[in-house]
C-alpha cells in the first residue's frame, strides 16, 4: 500500500476512519516559515460536517503538531500532524462486514488485502482521510499565498443546478469571497437552491453529486514538464486520490469537442509589458507547462455511495446474493466539504512542483 505523494515535498497519510487517530507526515518543508495555526483550524472547519446537509458524525478535527513546528515556525524537519477520532461507532458496520456496499471499496479491498483491512467506515479508504490532507494543504496554501498564489473553488454544478460562472476579470476577488464561505457558491440564491436539493435527497435517504470548479491565480509561467510530469498529469493523479472524485478536466475540458481550432485557440498578446492570452480555454497550461494565466479545472464528485435506500448486493463471504440498506451517519452530499480538500490537494501538488523548480527553501523566503 503506497501512501506517500510528492517529490521535493512529500506527504504520507495514515490511519483509518474508526481507528484511534488519523494524520500525516509532511517532509521537505523549508525552515523558518511562520505557520498560522488559526488558519489551519479555519481550513479544517471548512471540511467539517455542518448541519443537516452533512453527516451526523461530528468530529472536532483538532490538529496536534507532533514534530517539525516549534514556536509556530517550521524547523525544516518532517512535520507530523495527528487528528484524533473522537466520535467513532464501529458497531454501525459489524452487520455489514461481508456485504459489498455498492460503489464502495469493500469488495475490491477484501480481494486486494485478503481480509486484513480495517472495514469499519471504509477504513483507510474513507473520506475521513481527507482531514490530514486538508491540514497539510493549509500549511502549503499559506506558503503559496505569501508568493501571491491564490487557490479557490466553487460548486459549479450540483445535480444540474448551476452556479454563476467564475469570471476571469474579477477572479481574485471572487476567490477571496469563496474562501470565506462555508458553502462555496458565487450566487447565494442558487446556493440556497442547492441546499434544498441536498435536504430533499437526505429526506429520501438518497444522495447527490456535482462539479467543483477550481482556479489558481498568480502562478508563474514555465512550471511543469511535458508528458509524464505535466501540470495536468500531476494534478489529476493527486485529485483522483480523493475519495469520490470520478472526473477531472482542464480549461474547456470536454467542451473542446464542440469547438473548432479557431474557437479553441488562446491567442497571445502583449499585456502591461507582459505576455498573456486573450482567452483561457486551455486553463493556463500549454504542453503540460504553466503559461502564466489562471489554472482552471473541473472536478466531478460522485454522489455519496452510502444511502438508506435498499439495494441489491452480495455477501462475499457466503457468496450469496442479498440486499442492503445502509444505516449509520452519512452525507447526503459531500461536494461542499470536498471543496477545501480539492484546494488543499492542489496546493500540495503545486508547492511540490515549485520546490522542484526553485528549491524547497524558496517557499519559506
Amino acid at each position: 500500500m503506497k501512501n506517500t505523494f510528492g517529490n521535493e515535498i512529500t506527504i504520507t497519510v495514515f490511519g483509518e476512519s474508526h481507528g484511534p487517530a488519523i494524520g500525516c507526515v509532511i517532509d521537505g518543508l523549508p525552515s523558518g516559515f511562520k505557520v498560522d495555526m488559526d488558519r489551519i483550524a479555519y481550513d479544517m472547519e471548512q471540511r467539517r460536517a455542518v448541519g443537516s446537509i452533512s453527516t451526523g458524525r461530528k468530529e472536532a478535527d483538532e490538529t496536534e503538531i507532533l514534530s517539525g513546528i516549534k514556536d509556530g515556525m517550521t524547523e525544516g524537519t518532517p512535520v507530523a500532524i495527528m487528528i484524533r477520532n473522537t466520535n467513532v461507532r464501529r458497531e454501525d458496520y459489524d452487520a455489514m462486514r461481508y456485504l459489498a456496499r455498492p460503489s464502495h471499496a469493500d469488495y475490491a479491498a477484501e480481494i486486494r488485502y485478503k481480509g486484513f483491512q480495517d472495514a469499519s467506515g471504509g477504513g483507510h479508504f474513507s473520506g475521513r482521510l481527507t482531514a490530514p490532507i486538508t491540514a497539510a494543504g493549509s500549511i502549503l496554501r499559506q506558503m503559496l499565498e505569501k508568493k501571491g498564489i491564490l487557490i479557490g473553488s466553487h460548486i459549479k454544478n450540483l445535480h444540474g443546478i448551476e452556479d454563476d460562472p467564475l469570471l476571469e476579470h474579477e477572479i481574485k476577488t471572487t476567490i477571496r469571497n469563496l474562501n470565506a464561505k462555508q458553502f462555496a457558491v458565487i450566487n447565494e440564491e442558487i446556493g440556497e437552491q442547492m441546499k434544498k436539493a441536498i435536504e430533499k435527497a437526505r429526506e429520501e435517504q438518497n444522495s447527490l453529486g456535482g462539479i467543483l470548479e477550481t482556479a489558481v491565480v498568480g502562478i508563474e509561467a514555465g512550471i511543469g514538464e511535458p508528458i509524464f510530469d505535466s501540470v495536468e498529469s500531476r494534478l489529476s493523479s493527486a485529485l483522483f486520490s480523493i475519495p469520490a472524485v470520478k472526473g477531472v478536466s482542464f480549461g474547456a475540458g470536454f467542451g473542446f469537442a464542440q469547438m473548432t481550432g479557431r474557437e479553441a485557440n488562446d491567442r497571445f498578446t502583449v499585456w502591461h509589458k507582459g505576455i498573456a492570452t486573450i482567452t483561457n480555454h486551455n486553463g493556463g497550461i500549454n504542453g503540460g507547462i504553466t503559461n502564466g494565466m489562471t489554472i482552471r479545472f473541473n472536478t466531478v464528485i460522485k454522489p455519496t455511495p452510502s444511502i438508506g435506500i435498499e439495494q441489491t448486493t452480495v455477501d462475499f463471504k457466503k457468496r450469496e446474493n442479498t440486499t442492503i440498506a445502509i444505516k449509520g451517519r452519512h452525507d447526503p452530499a459531500i461536494i461542499h466539504r470536498a471543496r477545501v480538500v480539492v484546494d488543499s490537494m492542489t496546493a500540495i501538488v503545486l508547492a511540490d512542483m515549485l520546490a522542484t523548480a526553485h528549491g524547497n527553501q524558496w517557499l519559506g523566503e
